[in-house]
């Protein structure tokens, strides 16, 4: 018993020892006001960076790239210097969790690591590709003289609606043209500087850098781990698809086995199959579940598909939109020539409520669910906003993606739809359960494989696996592989196909 007594007296004097340490003590308080008084410079660095990053991308301009730049790259030396101050505490060694977790999220510098000449180069050729992908245009189809058709939305309209296999050749082999083709040098350097800065912030590579973010070592097996998974289900309904598509097209466009020609599936890169469930769906004679035309006849406008978004979210006791969404957001595409990023995106400007959407909205079914995804975004903004500056973001890098499909799937069920009185009539018996479900795979199921391809080819470039004299061809590869599609044309070196996928 005396020496149980002993034992436990001897840790006792140990832990007040460890826990009295003056000196680290002081270091935490000193560091936790050193966070307190940087916070609101923190804040207004990162308002006004996300203010310039909206003017380039509302309305792209020379000078409005120049100044977005600038001010990421001042910011870059500022967040340099608070990560050295940081550095000198031994935070590792601090009590507080919450402490050290924010000292951890500063001193990660990303690109700010790079010098100041390299971080500028890897801005501006960020910035190149952005720019190309955003301007790009190409010509009608057999009109020569109207060249200016642009992703959105003329292209991913002539990809969803048009059934002529050589109209779609044309909008697919024209937009690859001009979106991948002229990033090929930009993209090279962009890789370069990517390993660079990864290996200044002590990771092997780049795909260790992004990897680091979701904070688990076995995250990329358990990705491989959930691909392989699906890949009986994917491989029955791509299966399905291409034997409808061969119907529909005949054998000498569609092959009875091998890759589904990627220009035919309704989107330009194959990423979703939504849009050819008319002439693929299980059962044609059920109605399928699509509100577009109930939604022109109710005369829908962008605002009031963002106001339905609202009162859905309020609905469920969530944050209702503050005023200066409605007067700082752009819900349709501009009608003044101005070019401008139309791919649909949701901002955080780093101040109370202080929210906006970008979106060239068009009256579809499709763009009324997208504005529900952004406004899922939004709403994660909202919760977080009293946080401090590192946390406010999503919880991994693909963590807002989820909160915004997840609202996305509960608005397109058909009773939501029939109790906002844009479903009429509509009948669900159990084929029309089969039509719904199947169009649920169209659209979610066959993403996950080109996701997938996306993150495991950059993966592999970053690790120098992939080299760069075999970009386009291990891009072919690994999308033959995975998701089973082919281009509708030989591709070579020359091209440069990934590229033609930005965001």
């Amino acid at each position: 018993m005396a020496s149980v007594n002993w034992v436990l007296a001897l840790l006792l004097v140990v832990a007040i020892v460890c826990a009295s340490d003056p000196e680290l003590e002081r270091s935490e308080l000193d560091a936790q006001r050193y966070l307190g008084e940087l916070e609101p410079e923190i804040l207004a660095r990162n308002n006004n960076a996300t203010e310039l990053s909206w003017a380039y991308e509302s309305s792209i301009s020379e000078e409005s790239l120049k100044q977005r730049n600038d001010a990421a790259s001042r910011n870059a030396i500022f967040f340099k210097e608070v990560a050295r101050e940081l550095r000198e505490y031994d935070y590792n060694s601090f009590k507080d969790a919450d402490l050290k977790r924010r000292i951890k999220k500063l001193t990660d510098l990303g690109y700010a690591a790079l010098s100041e000449d390299k971080f500028s180069q890897l801005v501006d050729a960020i910035s190149r590709m952005q720019e190309n992908y955003a301007t790009a245009k190409v010509c009608e189809y057999r009109n020569d003289t109207n060249c200016n058709f642009g992703l959105e939305p003329e292209l991913t309209l002539k990809l969803a609606k048009s059934r002529d296999p050589e109209e779609l050749k044309h909008y697919w082999v024209q937009w690859h043209i001009v979106a991948g083709k002229p990033v090929r040098k930009d993209f090279d350097e962009y890789v370069t500087l990517n390993r660079e800065a990864a290996q200044l912030n002590n990771f092997t590579s780049g795909a260790e850098y992004w990897l680091d973010a979701y904070e688990d070592d076995t995250f990329e097996a358990q990705v491989d781990a959930a691909i392989e998974q699906i890949r009986p289900l994917y491989e029955q309904i791509h299966a399905y698809v291409r034997y409808k598509l061969r119907k529909h097209y005949g054998s000498e466009i569609v092959s009875e086995k091998g890759p589904i020609p990627v220009h035919l599936l309704g989107n330009m890169w194959g990423q979703s199959w939504d849009n050819i469930a008319d002439i693929t769906t299980p059962f044609p004679d059920k109605k399928l579940l699509d509100v577009t035309d109930e939604m022109v006849r109710q005369q829908y406008t962008a605002r009031k598909m963002f106001e339905m978004g609202d009162e859905f979210f309020t609905s469920l006791n969530m944050t209702k939109l503050p005023p200066t969404f409605w007067e700082k957001s752009i819900l349709e595409k501009p009608k003044d020539g101005r070019e401008l990023v139309c791919h649909a995106s949701a901002w955080d400007f780093y101040k109370k409520d202080d929210v906006r959407i970008k979106q060239c909205t068009r009256i579809t079914m499709e763009d009324f669910f997208t504005a529900h995804h952004e406004l899922g975004h939004i709403q994660y903004y909202l919760q977080y906003q009293h946080l401090p500056s590192v946390y406010r973001e999503g919880a991994n890098p693909g963590f807002h993606e989820a909160v915004g499909d997840v609202v996305s799937l509960s608005v397109s069920s058909p009773k939501h739809l029939e109790r906002i009185g844009l479903l009429k009539d509509f009948v669900m018996d159990e084929e029309s359960k089969l039509n719904q479900f199947y169009q649920s795979g169209l659209s979610k199921l066959v993403f996950l494989p080109f996701a997938y391809t996306l993150d495991k080819y950059r993966w592999e470039i970053f690790r120098g696996d992939v080299k760069p004299e075999h970009y386009n061809c291990k891009f072919w590869e690994m999308r033959s592989k995975y998701s089973g599609v082919e281009p509708p044309v030989v591709r070579t070196e020359d091209d440069f196909d990934a590229a033609a996928k930005y965001h």
